[in-house]
């Protein structure tokens, strides 16, 4: 019992504690990995620069060791489970972050710290404007499609009882289970009969990729949406309307204020979407329109390049901070929503 209160994360031994397994894992897993790749682990100690690859993927495995032992000590289900969970999510995001500062142009290869690569982002003008074209692109579809997926969830929810109802709301998540590669086919098909048609678009571009993206994540953004208004309680809009108000009042005062973190997190989800996709890009995509997923991927197929780390890297940290952000907003939000419920009780 006592060793247990020692071992426990509320005890002052426990950064102790975590530094020594990590320690000791780190080594033990070196050991097993060089002996089985090369039968020494003098070569490692002596040339720690050119196996640095191999201290990297130790070190992982020594936090999950560590993590592993303090659920086997607070024996704790919970833990453990959270483990797998994180490692299988975050250990591939946490190696790119890491070969982001390998000085070596081989991105396999350990070559020792550097972070030249990221200085090499600011000259490479084809990444830069497939980056500002991603986000350009991407703002404008989550903009577009929390219009439409907003509207179309109130039609959903608020209107059940009109003719062609249940095919308005399967047609407008439909685009949730199509596979990309018919969605960006049918898209394709699409701008080229208008084309044909109508003279326009005459050439396939922003504006396609554009129109495609906010084609697919107007489905995500009507889902979202739709589960927050089906929570709300209708008496608080009724009530607004018996003291006066008209339909679009009550929605722009009483209702949109009460789905806004709907609309926040379907808007980070479309962004999301919108600046990952690749496939239904590719289809629409024209000359002089290369998305940074196309770029990327173009890349990926000649051979990883080491700038292309760096980049993502701070893709992750952008994202994870806009999150958070958000988390944090929508948190207090919630907290002074509760705080004034109970003040009026």
């Amino acid at each position: 019992m006592m060793l247990k209160q020692l071992l426990s994360k509320n005890s002052p031994f426990f950064l102790t504690k975590l530094f020594v397994t990590s320690l000791v894992g780190l080594l033990v897993i070196e050991f097993i990995i060089m002996l089985c790749a090369t039968g020494s682990l003098y070569s490692v100690i002596s040339d720690p620069v050119e196996h640095g690859q191999i201290y990297v993927v130790a070190f992982l495995f020594a936090i999950i060791i560590t993590f592993i032992t303090d659920a086997i000590v607070s024996r704790s289900p919970k833990r453990m489970i959270l483990l797998v969970v994180f490692a299988f999510l975050y250990i591939p995001m946490l190696m790119l972050i890491i070969y982001s500062f390998n000085s070596s142009r081989l991105v396999t290869v350990w070559g020792g710290f550097s972070t030249k690569w990221y200085g090499e982002l600011v000259d490479n003008s084809a990444l830069l404007k497939a980056v500002g074209l991603s986000l350009s692109i991407a703002c404008a579809s989550a903009t577009v499609a929390i219009i439409l997926g907003t509207l179309a969830s109130y039609v959903i929810v608020r209107f059940r009882r009109f003719k062609g109802s249940n095919l308005f709301s399967f047609m407008t998540t439909a685009p949730l289970v199509m596979p990309d590669v018919i969605t960006g086919l049918a898209l394709l098909l699409l701008f080229v009969g208008m084309g044909q048609l109508i003279g326009w678009p005459q050439d396939r571009g922003v504006i396609t990729i554009w129109l495609a993206h906010v084609t697919f994540c107007t489905a995500y953004v009507t889902v979202v949406v739709s589960a927050r208004l089906r929570e709300l309680d209708r008496s608080i809009e009724e009530a607004a309307m018996d003291l006066g108000a008209n339909p679009l009042k009550v929605f722009f005062v009483i209702t949109l204020p009460m789905i806004a973190p709907s609309l926040v997190s379907g808007w980070l989800l479309a962004f999301t979407l919108s600046l990952d996709d690749l496939v239904i890009a590719s289809f629409v995509a024209g000359p002089g329109s290369t998305t940074l997923p196309m770029l990327i991927f173009s890349k990926v197929r000649l051979g990883v390049s080491p700038d292309i780390n760096a980049l993502a890297t701070i893709i992750l940290l952008i994202v994870a901070l806009i999150g958070f952000a958000s988390w944090i907003l929508m948190r207090k939000r919630e907290k002074r929503r509760l705080q004034e419920i109970r003040g009026v009780k």
